[in-house]
């Protein structure tokens, strides 16, 4: 027998049975009307106008069949979802004045836990293989010996990061602060009274009847949760936008203690902040960049480990932290594996799907020793943007979800960049895959991310326009240079 494998290609063999599933109902409407065309031409006039005066239309039955038609498509476009789509969005670029440096990083880390010498050197190979770079940012009250996390401090950096973000979408969208009508700010940690969305209100004098939200403790997940709060207000009032707010204060934040579990964060945080604008109304159809597709939310916060497993809390001294659990990266592949079940029917095409179903009914009833067929979300989406929350978070998604490194270049190059900067991540990654000019009309985008609870929560957006590569933004002045080498360690 011969060697069918060398004839053969798997590759052109599954290519080919994609194209055979996800065109099946083309493939067999096209050979029927195609018989009934070659049978209609073979018929002569006088046939064709037999046929036609055989057909007798009742006046009544024509109205019926109007006003049946006209009924069931004004219902279908009265139940049908607005569509809502990005416009534009803006990321915030700290100065580089709040640059921090391995060595200076490491400098402070000495002068700080000068009687700890072990939590020194834990921060140290953290911070080796952590794949950040050596421009990621802190707030200025981190600058000092010793840091002075006070209230003041945290508001001016909510102040620079969030105002610097909004001024900059006005600028590039024509927007006016007067003309918002729905604003959601979304911060973890920091939640001050007044809160942040009211600081911005009094700040550019919005109108007394705007909808304001102010969402907190939600994680690095909060973003997208966000987004979804948004789409749900903009389905029940037309003609509107809103302008989404995403950023992590750290000035409040940074832990000073000793706990190895609570100094994980100070390695991985960094400044960062994004303004997002979104609208329903059919005239910003035409300059709007995304459409939003889906949004998918997963909580597995009824689990206690999943729960506890990324927690403030005060050590042993009564300095307050976030503490992370060595159970984190299992409790996010819970919640991923939730998450993709339920999208995967939402975005997969039929091949992928028929796949899952037969390799799923043949574990059930043949041998359960059968691997789990792990869907190609490859053939759905064309950029993936995973929740830059650390190099382990980002390792272990390109693994379970078998995507190349190309497809998780834009979050690699975002944490060496920016560092882990919460739930404004997604945004600074996809702005390195337009800064890249990689963004087609029509391509489709998956994000993903993660955040205490536990939540997993994804959005899929599809573009609108092919995206002209930008002169300004975060990745200005240094795109050229990406993407880069990261070595799994970085010798300090």
């Amino acid at each position: 027998m011969p060697d069918f494998s060398t004839l053969v290609k798997l590759k052109h063999v599954k290519l080919g049975y994609q194209f055979l599933v996800n065109h099946i109902l083309a493939l067999t409407l096209i050979p029927i009307m195609a018989g009934v065309v070659v049978k209609v031409l073979r018929l002569g006039p006088e046939e064709i106008v037999n046929l036609w005066t055989s057909l007798h239309f009742d006046i009544v039955q024509v109205l019926c069949s109007s006003f049946f038609v006209i009924f069931v498509a004004t219902v279908y476009f009265l139940s049908k979802p607005r569509s809502i789509y990005l416009v534009d969005y803006e990321c915030y670029k700290p100065p580089v004045a709040c640059r921090v440096p391995f060595s200076t990083f490491m400098e402070h880390s000495r002068l700080n836990l000068s009687n700890n010498p072990k939590s020194v050197e834990f921060q140290m190979r953290i911070l080796e293989r952590s794949g950040l770079g050596e421009e990621t940012c802190l707030p200025p009250a981190i600058h000092y010996i010793p840091p002075s996390p006070t209230m003041e401090a945290a508001r001016g950096e909510a102040e620079i990061v969030i105002f610097s973000a909004m001024e900059t979408l006005f600028k590039k969208t024509g927007l006016k602060p007067r003309d918002i009508d729905i604003l959601i700010v979304n911060c973890s940690l920091f939640s001050p009274t007044p809160s942040l969305s009211a600081m911005v209100i009094n700040k550019y004098k919005m109108r007394s009847n705007i909808k304001s939200f102010n969402l907190s403790g939600m994680g690095c997940s909060a973003g997208l949760i966000s987004i979804d709060l948004a789409r749900d207000l903009l389905q029940v009032h037309p003609n509107s936008n809103a302008v989404v707010v995403s950023t992590e204060i750290i000035t409040p934040n940074y832990y000073q203690g000793k706990e190895r579990a609570m100094l994980l964060p100070n390695c991985l945080f960094r400044m960062g902040g994004a303004a997002i604008l979104l609208s329903n109304r059919s005239s910003d159809r035409w300059r709007a960049k995304y459409r939003l597709v889906h949004v998918v939310r997963t909580h597995k916060g009824a689990d206690n480990k999943a729960y506890r497993c990324v927690f403030e809390e005060e050590d042993k001294e009564g300095n307050v932290g976030i503490s992370l659990s060595k159970d984190l990266m299992a409790i996010a592949g819970e919640a991923l594996k939730s998450n993709i079940t339920t999208i995967g029917p939402l975005v997969l095409p039929a091949s992928e799907q028929l796949l899952f179903l037969l390799t799923l009914i043949g574990r059930k009833i043949f041998n359960p020793k059968w691997k789990p067929y792990i869907p190609d979300f490859k053939q759905a989406f064309e950029h993936f943007c995973i929740h830059a929350g650390g190099r382990a978070v980002i390792d272990e998604l390109q693994k379970n979800l078998q995507l190349s490194p190309e497809h998780v270049e834009a979050s690699r190059m975002t944490l060496h960049r920016f560092g882990n900067t919460s739930s404004s991540s997604l945004w600074y990654e996809m702005s390195y895959i337009e800064s890249k000019g990689r963004m087609k009309r029509g391509d489709r985008v998956w994000q993903i991310a993660f955040g205490s609870g536990f939540k997993c929560n994804s959005a899929v957006w599809k573009c609108n326009r092919t995206i002209k590569t930008p002169t300004d933004g975060p990745w200005s002045d240094c795109i050229e240079r990406y993407p880069v080498h990261i070595p799994e360690v970085v010798k300090l």
